[in-house]
């Protein structure tokens, strides 16, 4: 039997994908790997290079199978092509006492 409802709120930091900063992380790794993006363009089999820069300026990110193969690419993991931020969400924890 439920004798009290008892509702708090609490806050959550959630980390989320900043597409700037993922765009920036790429563009660097691909310097320092003197990877140039054309060659990740013709790799992907983009038509055009225009995907890559727009990546770079944070226009658009990557879809998860270019992350893959992007990562594959750059030797790294691809935790190291994605930039992360942390946005508060607050929610409601219900407690049921009895």
């Amino acid at each position: 039997m439920r004798l009290l409802d008892k509702t708090m709120k609490a806050v959550f930091c959630k980390p989320v994908l900043s597409i700037e900063g993922t765009g920036k992380k790429i563009k660097r790794l691909m310097k320092q790997k003197c990877v140039t993006p054309h060659r990740v363009a013709a790799m992907l089999g983009f038509p055009y290079v225009q995907t890559m820069y727009n990546w770079f300026s944070g226009r658009n990110l990557p879809t998860l199978d270019n992350l893959v193969a992007l990562a594959y690419i750059l030797g790294v993991k691809m935790d190291d092509l994605v930039a992360t931020e942390f946005v508060e969400v607050e929610y409601e924890e219900k407690e049921d006492f009895e």
